[in-house]
């Protein structure tokens, strides 16, 4: 185990169109190929990848192309991400259809993780109830994912409840759920990744890596975190774990700016 990718800088964030009218469909979803993102991750250096979970459910009838690109590129499937309203009493069970799919497909290609984003933020505004109900959701989660012998953990994101660092500290005395800081969202939010890591390193099994700087996520030592003191925090170096870079978007070739943040990485990994 060591470094890990995320899929999804191959075609961006977006989702399934269904979910507008159909909340159990709404998953994940990039739009590149996932046969070139696993190759030029291959090729860049990295041994196992992230993806999103409606990236997966691709192959949930067939899964012979993606186990083939698995098998020729020597990749190690890390994590599926998958994210929630978790608030919405009305919708929940069908968001736990998908959460459910989700965790059985990261099963069957073999991942460790299930990475677990969300709360959503209302029109009106964050409840005091919502992060008691996101907690709530988050529980029932890390139970389902554990049945199909997967990890659960929380993942902080920009545009969720759950964004600045007293709204982490909040959720978090209310659900036992690891965490997985993406260094990137937690500087965005108004947080010190470094601070953050140190205060819940016994919470840390998985970290995503990205660098921030004018509203943009970067590759590594081109925004302004401070990468040596966030390796120094995690321990030095990935320790049989595993370090994923995650990079939304970026105007350079995606496999090269994957090469860009590896290297940065082990220049200070040695």
């Amino acid at each position: 185990m060591s470094y890990g990718y995320q899929t999804n800088t191959w075609g961006g964030v977006v989702g399934h169109p269904a979910g507008v009218t159909s909340i159990k469909d709404l998953f994940y979803l990039t739009y590149g190929s996932d046969e070139k993102a696993l190759r030029d991750i291959a090729a860049a250096g990295y041994d196992g990848f992230e993806i999103f979970d409606g990236n997966l459910e691709r192959y949930a009838d067939d899964p012979t192309p993606f186990e083939g690109w698995m098998r020729a590129t020597g990749l190690t499937l890390i994590a599926v991400y998958s994210g929630a309203n978790f608030i919405y009493a009305d919708c929940l069970d069908d968001e736990f259809v998908r959460l459910e799919q989700a965790a059985r497909l990261g099963q069957r290609f073999g991942a460790s993780y299930h990475v677990i984003g969300g709360g959503a933020i209302r029109g009106s505004g964050p409840r005091a109830s919502d992060y008691e109900a996101l907690a709530r959701g988050l529980d029932r989660v890390a139970a389902l994912t554990s049945h199909f012998g997967l990890q659960a953990m929380f993942h902080p994101h920009l545009g969720t409840i759950v964004q600045a660092p007293d709204e982490l500290d909040r959720l978090l005395r209310l659900t036992d759920i690891p965490l997985c800081p993406d260094t990137g969202h937690v500087i965005a939010g108004g947080g010190d990744p470094v601070e953050l890591i140190r205060s819940y390193r016994d919470r840390i099994p998985y970290v995503h890596f990205k660098d921030w700087a004018d509203g943009r996520f970067l590759p590594l030592g081109e925004g302004t975190m401070d990468l040596a003191a966030v390796v120094a925090a995690l321990g030095g170096a990935p320790n049989g774990t595993w370090w994923t870079v995650e990079l939304d978007e970026t105007d350079k070739d995606p496999r090269i700016a994957a090469e860009e943040s590896l290297r940065a990485l082990k220049d200070l990994v040695g």
